[in-house]
């Protein structure tokens, strides 16, 4: 007996069977062996270590809280190149000049191109094949974010960095963790992270990565300390997205910013005030700085302007060099503010990149409890030392505040784990799972707790909505883009059932709900459709036994518009297991008129 019951918003048929999960033979088998945790070995001999977590109910427990400060540190030779094999004891680490005891010790690498070879030969996708299983999964290796600052950053100066990007793709070492955002006067995700080079080649040669005129830029000259506070203010909160983006991320994120500049407004009459008040976005540590570090994300700021050459005439150089002198000064702060490094007066943007890449992807993650139990709010300062070989250097941020507002950092990490709302329009159920909300943000690592495999389809040609032509059941596309161009895209999703949880009755009946969940979303991250399909589960023991070893499919359908910058967000909710599996495509990754086929393994 099988039987599937269908609620929610949208149509779906479920298919068990090798019909409805298409990967085939080798394939199938590699991933469900990878999906099998190792046995957990016995205590005691064979006892349960249940047993040990009994609790007597006549002891008092006493709970203490202590604050682990976390520390990531790149560690280079004289020649610039990571030093590798350190251990716990080669580190000396002080704060406010008081010896700490790391009490935590982890060394950063990336993996080998050996290992990545052996892992992408297990795994071929043909087009228009989409899965959340990774067999080079290295989750708590660095990610390298490209952040391309188009607000002070001329036409040309952009023109001349895409070269640059474009030439660094194609030497990219494998297995890189790349992420691709533009800022002007709103954060743009380019590319989510990926570390498949021939989509960041695509990327980088493609439209979505284009120069922008800045509005600061140009046009009507607004006063100076407006147009400095305008930037610094629309920088501010383009970083704070940025790192709500990035916060699900493990391990460390590299952020190359590709700048001009570091934005300061100056107030006051100007002219008479020798030593005008100065706000500067390297001070904003409250608003800005903190939520870097509490993401983990190291800046790295790049200027985009290449060397440059001071005019010709009387007293120009000399005003020049200032200003070159502290807007570097202001790179220099905001990189040892999180753990990074300024890289200015070079026109070689694509050495940069890669000398970024090469060692802030070995690092060294040191934790301790600090011996300072007073958290009063003030800055304390940390030093890192290490034994071995002269000349090392060290990249690390240099401090933290002690606040003491356990309330106030309750609610800042809930802000970066918070998604935003997914389905609008939608009925919001009673119970939302905050597993699936956080799967489908967007920017979110793909969630592999459910493996599946997603064949995307689309025509060729587009259709366009008729006067007040109402959209499909559970179709929730925005009301601005009804009277656009639309293309109808279907979904095939090919499900792996290990990780499930069915739950059985007396009879050996098995019983479950599965999601199905589309977002589509703008290159801003404002949702512009979503779809949920809710699918009930009644399976006899054959029929569980088959769906275990085979998987099961579901078909889903989604409209996005034709032209523009999209992403979409697939994922599948077992609701009883409360797991989830989560994947991002990029729409123009698709290719339209494509049929597809089945998958399968390389021989």
């Amino acid at each position: 007996m099988r039987s599937f019951t269908e609620t929610g918003t949208g149509v779906s048929r479920v298919m068990i069977g090798l019909a409805g999960w298409l990967m085939a033979g080798s394939l199938f088998v590699g991933i469900m062996a990878a999906q099998q945790p190792a046995p957990a070995p016995a205590a005691d001999g064979g006892q349960s270590s249940l047993q040990l977590q009994r609790r007597d109910e006549g002891v008092t427990t006493l709970k203490t809280a202590a604050r682990l400060v976390l520390l990531d540190v790149v560690v280079t030779n004289g020649k610039g190149r990571p030093v590798k094999g350190l251990k716990a004891s080669d580190f000396t680490l002080m704060e406010d000049g008081v010896p700490q005891m790391v009490s935590g010790f982890q060394e950063h690498q990336p993996l080998s191109p050996e290992e990545i070879a052996r892992a992408k030969a297990a795994l071929v996708m043909p087009p228009n094949h989409f899965t959340n299983y990774d067999p080079e999964a290295n989750d708590t290796g660095a990610i390298t974010v490209f952040l391309l600052d188009a607000l002070d950053t001329p036409v040309q100066a952009q023109m001349y960095l895409r070269e640059q990007m474009i030439a660094y793709m194609k030497t990219v070492p494998p297995g890189t963790r790349i992420a691709i955002f533009q800022m002007d006067t709103q954060m743009h995700m380019i590319q989510g992270v990926t570390s498949d080079p021939e989509v960041l080649r695509q990327v980088v040669n493609g439209k979505r990565d284009q120069a922008v005129i800045s509005p600061l830029l140009g046009g009507p000259a607004a006063p100076g300390y407006v147009r400095e506070r305008m930037r610094q203010d629309f920088l501010t909160q383009g970083m704070q997205t940025l790192a709500h983006y990035l916060a699900p991320f493990p391990g460390r994120k590299n952020l190359i910013w590709f700048t001009g500049s570091v934005p300061v407004t100056v107030y006051g009459p100007g002219f008479g005030v020798p030593f005008p008040d100065i706000s500067s976005f390297i001070d904003d540590f409250s608003k800005t700085t903190d939520v870097l570090t509490l993401s983990r994300i190291a800046v790295y700021p790049v200027d985009s302007r290449g060397l440059q050459t001071g005019p010709v005439g009387r007293g120009g150089i000399g005003r020049f060099e200032t200003r070159q002198f502290y807007q570097h000064g202001d790179l220099d702060d905001v990189a040892e503010a999180t753990g990074g490094r300024a890289f200015y007066n070079t026109n070689g943007l694509k050495e940069a990149i890669a000398e970024v890449v090469d060692t802030g992807s070995n690092y060294y993650t040191l934790s301790y409890t600090p011996a300072n139990h007073t958290w009063d709010g003030g800055y304390r300062k940390l030093q890192v030392k290490v034994q071995g070989e002269s000349g090392m250097k060290l990249e690390y941020r240099r401090g933290y505040y002690a606040r003491n507002n356990e309330a106030a950092e309750s609610r800042h990490i809930a802000e970066l784990e918070s998604p935003r709302r997914l389905l609008p329009g939608q009925p919001v159920r009673a119970r939302q799972s905050h597993t699936m909300e956080a799967a489908m943000k967007m920017g979110a690592g793909p969630v592999r707790d459910i493996v599946f495999v997603a064949r995307v389809t689309a025509p060729q040609e587009t259709t366009k909505l008729k006067g007040d032509e109402p959209l499909a059941k559970g179709d929730y596309l925005d009301k601005s883009f009804r009277k656009d161009a639309l293309r109808e895209y279907k979904v095939h999703y090919s499900v792996s059932a290990q990780e499930m949880r069915l739950m059985p009755t007396p009879d050996m009946n098995y019983h479950g709900r599965v999601e199905f969940v589309e977002v589509v979303y703008d290159d801003k991250g404002e949702v512009v459709n979503s779809k949920s399909t809710m699918a009930q589960l009644d399976l006899d023991g054959a029929s569980y036994g088959q769906m275990m070893q085979a998987g099961f499919g579901s078909d889903q359908t989604i409209v996005i518009p034709a032209k523009g910058s999209f992403f979409l967000r697939l994922g599948v909710h077992d609701l009883s297991g409360d797991k989830a599996g989560s994947l991002e495509i990029a729409v123009d990754q698709i290719k339209l008129g494509a049929v597809g086929s089945a998958v399968a393994a390389r021989p």
